[in-house]
């Protein structure tokens, strides 16, 4: 296996003020003959590191595998004078910034797509436009309708301590949910349905304390957690573009997901394309570290089937 390759490549933002530029990196060879599959890491905010595992699908299969930061975290440009900008910040952006991707890497006429929470939210997106080079979709771990999700996420913090529940309430009626105290709450719950390796994976807890170091991005979008969502994504839905999806489409999630199964299911009934879906029995919202040989091994099934 030969050393991944990282660049730049600029990207043109209305309205930013100053120049951009988005970071990637390339595991195997562009030119191999091999279709390539593109990833895109969740938050929004967070970075690519968390799901590296997936560079695997290089190393055992040959399958390149590209990797990037999203504008506005990781190794890409920050935009923190951006911070609660709602105009400025919304899922067009990352649209945009993934089209430029394909096209600058030019694979724009050929390629596999993966992404993992956000980043399924945003894949979904890109494939219910039928790009023509789009081959086959990978959803991991990712919600259909935000509203769904927010359902989803109030059962399971309804399953937590009730001391832990009522810290959370707390902070959230009093608006002080950039506390330490409310973190720590935060923390219990993504122990229980974020990853469930304990300690979290060093590459995964570099990509989530992204979320942390600057946190424009998911503030701005989300909120300050994944169950107490103030920001535009609260109303995200593609229930009505769902029959939009044509290409072959793998839906992944665990068993302990924030990702329920009712989060799932829209996906598994409303895309046209053929749909698989899998769930992993002992992960929670990172089957790629939680089951990682075997959750390879299904997506590289489909992506070789």
């Amino acid at each position: 296996m030969t050393s991944p390759v990282e660049g730049e490549i600029d990207f043109d933002i209305a309205g930013a003020g100053k120049p951009c530029k988005t970071w990637y990196k390339i595991f195997g060879d562009l030119h191999s003959g091999r279709r390539p599959l593109v990833t895109l890491h969740g938050g929004p905010g967070a970075s690519h590191s968390y799901i590296l595992p997936f560079a695997d699908l290089n190393s055992k299969y040959g399958i390149p595998v590209i990797f990037y930061d999203q504008i506005g975290t990781g190794n890409s440009t920050h935009l923190q004078e951006k911070n609660g900008d709602i105009e400025f910040w919304t899922e067009q952006l990352f649209l945009d910034e993934l089209d430029n991707l394909l096209e600058k890497l030019e694979i724009k006429g050929d390629y596999d797509l993966l992404g993992h929470s956000w980043g399924g939210m945003l894949g979904s997106r890109h494939a219910s436009l039928q790009p023509t080079g789009l081959h086959r979709l990978i959803i991991p771990s990712s919600p259909a309708d935000m509203t769904h999700w927010v359902t989803a996420q109030n059962l399971l913090r309804e399953k937590l301590p009730a001391d832990v529940q009522a810290t959370l309430l707390h902070h959230e009626n009093a608006g002080t949910t950039e506390s330490k105290e409310y973190m720590a709450a935060v923390s219990v719950f993504y122990k229980r349905h974020l990853c469930l390796i304990d300690p979290m994976p060093e590459p995964a807890a570099e990509s989530m304390a992204w979320t942390e170091k600057d946190p424009t991005v998911y503030l701005t979008m989300n909120g300050p957690s994944e169950f107490h969502i103030t920001g535009p994504l609260k109303t995200w839905s593609m229930l009505s573009s769902l029959h939009k999806i044509i290409v072959p489409t793998l839906l992944l999630n665990g068993r302990y997901d924030e990702a329920q199964d009712s989060c799932v299911r829209p996906f598994f009934e409303g895309i046209q394309g053929k749909v698989r879906w899998v769930t992993f029995a002992e992960s929670s919202h990172m089957s790629h570290w939680e089951e990682r040989e075997r959750c390879m091994d299904v997506v590289s099934g489909f992506l070789q089937d």
